[in-house]
């Protein structure tokens, strides 16, 4: 069974790597999304933006796929009925507000909005409409929170006290000669850059899903570095944050801890790190690897800063095995939208889901500008 997405906004490296290559074009070289015996979900993307040069040369790195320009064109065409945007955030809630007009399934990147008001107008736009709606909440299908999340349903930690995050690692300026990893637009507020709109947006659905419901947060965000060079080798200062430091306090007592940063050098096992810490044992959890040390064979620490330590503190934790073959998280989010969309199979991960996102972010942003806690109200069911 063929079915028709239009992509908008997937020039860029997220929406060309992540959604198009190694999810819609990887499922399509499959053989599509097996359904049944001898059936399969097969996505027949268009590729949309204002470029037609980019569109050109990704349409052909993709295979040859279609692409266009004119996006209320494709969004009248009844062979295209998913809409999925990956746009700056600034034009996204405007265009997914015309696919839904035209009875598109939508699913989308997060920041589902700019803010949690525009953000949540779009989940009752589409349950209004009764199309089929999603975001994309990718960490929850990395290898490593996937053993998280097994540890957690087998009482591995026993009662969970807290969970400590660290993001990051160092983007370059363009100051040199080395290249920047990140787009200009990432630092530059006036463009929906900043780190915490960005990542908040993640630590939201992770927390949600595998630990409790955040209530509240308390949140400071830095601009670290002031200047960086754009893509047309002309310095720009930055005005959004480059890192967050924040602390969620979660419906049911856990206390979570994250720091987030393109302005730090990684010495940990990954560029993202979990540690949950329980009454019965620990975790660490990275994007695809995971260890944990247990209550007996927790070593017996005595602070004695007069000495070289005795204990080696990596030494008693143990490898969880990789016990299932676990595909890209974008990918095998990508295989459960189109089959919700084909069988009408569960799915979590709405609008609303989004807008919980766009709203913690939104109120990481106001903790730091008013420098105290602040508590979020449940949006509507």
């Amino acid at each position: 069974m063929q079915i028709g997405v239009i992509m908008n906004g997937v020039t860029g490296r997220m929406g060309t790597n992540q959604h198009l290559l190694r999810s819609i074009v990887a499922i399509r070289d499959q053989g599509g999304v097996k359904i049944g015996d001898g059936e399969s979900i097969v996505p027949d993307p268009i590729l949309v933006g204002r470029n037609e040069k980019k569109l050109a040369e990704l349409a052909a790195r993709a295979g040859g796929v279609k692409y266009t320009t004119d996006l209320e064109g494709v969004l009248a065409d009844p062979a295209y009925p998913i809409y999925f945007d990956a746009q700056l955030t600034q034009l996204r809630a405007p265009a997914v507000l015309k696919a839904i007009a035209a009875g598109k399934h939508i699913y989308c990147e997060k920041p589902s909005g700019t803010t949690t008001e525009e953000a949540y107008a779009l989940y009752e736009a589409a349950k209004k409409a009764g199309v089929k709606q999603g975001v994309v909440q990718d960490k929850l299908f990395l290898p490593g929170l996937v053993k998280l999340k097994n540890l957690i349903d087998s009482g591995f930690f026993g009662e969970i006290l807290s969970v400590r995050g660290e993001f990051g690692y160092w983007v370059y300026t363009g100051h040199d000669a080395i290249p920047v990893q990140r787009p200009s637009w990432n630092y530059r507020k006036e463009d929906g850059g900043g780190i915490i709109v960005d990542m908040l947006c993640h630590w939201r659905y992770v927390l949600d899903n595998l630990f409790g419901e955040v209530k509240g947060v308390s949140c400071l965000g830095a601009t670290h570095v002031k200047e960086r060079i754009d893509e047309s080798g002309k310095p720009y200062v930055c005005t959004a944050d480059d890192s967050a430091y924040a602390t969620f306090e979660l419906e049911n007592g856990v206390v979570a801890q994250f720091n987030s940063s393109w302005t730090v050098r990684v010495r940990r096992d990954d560029l993202l790190t979990l540690q949950v810490d329980g009454t019965k044992g620990s975790a660490v959890a990275g994007l695809r690897g995971c260890t944990i040390q247990p209550y007996g064979a927790t070593p017996r620490p005595v602070w004695n800063p007069d000495i070289d330590s005795p204990i080696d503190f990596y030494e008693n934790w143990m490898t969880v095995p990789t016990n299932q073959i676990l595909d890209n998280g974008f990918k095998v989010q990508w295989e459960m939208f189109l089959k919700h969309v084909v069988l009408d199979t569960p799915w979590q991960y709405d609008l609303r889901e989004g807008a919980k996102g766009v709203q913690l972010a939104e109120a990481g942003l106001k903790s730091w500008e008013e420098r105290r806690w602040v508590a979020l109200d449940p949006l509507a069911p």
